[in-house]
């Protein structure tokens, strides 16, 4: 399979991410509704939900030409690779949970539109790190 790089591969990175983005949002408004939870911290348990739903969809779609086997096309799904992935979604999440409530509580942003800014930002950051550390260090091998 042809490597996608570039814009085509970011396309892909926020397409699969956008079934993460739907399990976060679906927590995130659920909980709200509900009275369950206040918006920061369900946006931090919805964002950790993302999280999972994502490593599986990235390992598998987005990078999976980085495997560095073709005989054995997902032997980049590697314990070092789960291990950055969940690094990187760990400082995400602290700085989703981090800016919804400044933007939250401090900005007096409505939680929904807070949330959607906050998504757009770390999908940018999330997609430079993991193609350059996370998925990167498996195609080294």
């Amino acid at each position: 399979m042809r490597e996608r790089g570039g814009v085509g591969r970011f396309l892909t990175y926020a397409a699969v991410g956008a079934a993460g983005t739907a399990g976060h949002y679906a927590f995130l408004l659920t909980a709200v509704s509900l009275g369950m939870l206040a918006p920061v911290p369900a946006s931090v348990v919805g964002a950790l939900v993302g999280a999972v739903v994502n490593f599986v969809l990235n390992a598998v779609v987005t990078f999976r030409a980085h495997a560095h086997s073709h005989a054995h096309p997902h032997s980049h799904l590697t314990s070092r690779t789960a291990a950055r992935f969940f690094a990187t979604a760990g400082v995400a999440v602290a700085v989703n949970g981090a800016a919804m409530a400044v933007l939250v509580n401090g900005v007096r942003l409505d939680y929904r539109l807070a949330q959607v800014l906050v998504t757009g930002t770390l999908l940018c950051v999330t997609y430079v790190v993991n193609s350059l550390w996370t998925f990167q260090a498996s195609k080294a091998r």
